[in-house]
């Protein structure tokens, strides 16, 4: 079963298709652009002032100049122009006016084609600068899902604020000579300040997961990277801030290790049973182990193979409905056990969602973690 799993794990680029300038095929231009003309015709006809009525269609360019290319603006200019200009050529009544109406409509229409192209580059400008801003998520917060020989990891990253791509929410894994360490995380505050901090820590833990034999040492490298950060705020004179991490070690066998630093703790998802896991083991968030005598310590769990394990953020814990209650989040999971990882954590979110309302008012960062079968050392 894992193995199907490992073959569905491969990451999935989908941000070519949303970084598009959209326009509109220019078949339905065509079509749209006749249609109005039959209109404004069926209607003067009926009203006996076609020529005049012909003069609204000058403002149809504006519109295209809007939602089309600049060759699809130019395109309905001209016809415009034609539909204004042959009733002036034809008429031998109030000339003036309708060679007005006329140089009107072509000057328009030159404008429209003109507006086309800023709005076009305009577009352009900002769809490569979102190109670039997700190819730096992409590599801040590795796409999901996530593939190891220890645990496949799916899930659901969501900042509050969607064009920022990356908020204060983090997470990530390594497969290291010492197994899978898996990182979730939430700094506190928003904006751009948090987000530095987020990419510090991210940065700390692909290096110390990979240096570092045991987990607390990992911790303190993560300690050690939100403190340095920290001392440059203050000289800045920003405000410090600290960092909730959850950080889990899976090896062989099926006894895994946890350090929670003042984050939510998981659940443990196994054969219908739904099961806080490290309650009562949670110890100062990153960039407050001074404020402690206590050293961190890990705390041991069994995650039996074909388990899974839920990791999250408070985006999720405290998210409220319109009347002010906190979503259920442990009653909840129970309608969500027998299913796959990536179900697992778009349901919940959708869940989430309809419960508050799709009022969003944190960053939300869902991880599910799939145990692999337990490998038997040589």
């Amino acid at each position: 079963m894992f193995d199907s799993m490992r073959a569905a794990a491969a990451p999935v680029d989908g941000h070519g298709d949303d970084l598009a300038v959209r326009t509109p095929p220019t078949r339905a231009v065509v079509l749209v652009t006749v249609a109005a003309t039959v209109v404004t015709v069926v209607l003067g006809v009926l009203t006996g002032t076609a020529v005049l009525l012909l003069g609204l269609l000058v403002f149809l360019p504006a519109f295209a100049s809007a939602l089309c290319t600049p060759r699809q603006t130019a395109l309905v200019s001209t016809w415009v122009s034609a539909l204004v200009v042959v009733p002036v050529a034809l008429s031998g009544e109030r000339v003036a006016d309708r060679v007005v109406l006329a140089l009107f409509a072509v000057g328009f229409g030159v404008l429209a084609v003109y507006a086309s192209r800023l709005r076009i580059a305009r577009e352009g400008a900002l769809v490569r600068l979102w190109s670039t801003a997700a190819a730096m998520q992409r590599q801040i917060l590795r796409p999901l899902p996530l593939l190891t020989e220890d645990v496949l990891v799916d899930g659901v990253y969501e900042p509050v604020q969607q064009d920022k791509l990356v908020g204060g929410d983090i997470y990530d894994v390594a497969a290291t000579p010492w197994g899978t360490r898996v990182l979730i995380g939430d700094v506190q505050g928003k904006g751009l300040a948090a987000v530095g901090m987020a990419i510090d820590v991210v940065g700390a833990f692909r290096e110390a997961a990979h240096r570092e034999p045991t987990v607390t040492a990992l911790i303190d490298s993560l300690e050690a990277a939100v403190v340095r950060h920290n001392d440059y705020a203050e000289q800045r004179g920003e405000p410090q801030r600290f960092v909730t991490a959850a950080v889990l070690g899976v090896e062989t066998g099926s006894d895994v290790q946890l350090v929670i630093c003042g984050h939510v703790p998981p659940y443990l998802l196994h054969e219908g049973r739904v099961t806080a896991v490290g309650a009562g083991t949670e110890q100062a968030p990153l960039g407050l182990a001074d404020l402690v005598d206590e050293a961190r310590t890990v705390s041991w769990f069994t995650f039996p193979a074909g388990a899974t394990l839920l990791l999250c953020t408070d985006g999720l814990t405290e998210a409220r409905a319109p009347d002010g209650a906190f979503y259920p989040l442990e009653a909840r999971l129970g309608g969500h056990v027998d299913i796959t990882a990536g179900r697992l954590t778009r349901s919940l979110v959708d869940d989430v969602h309809g419960f508050t309302a799709g009022a969003q008012q944190d960053d939300l960062a869902v991880l599910a973690v799939r145990r692999a079968p337990v490998r038997v050392p040589e």
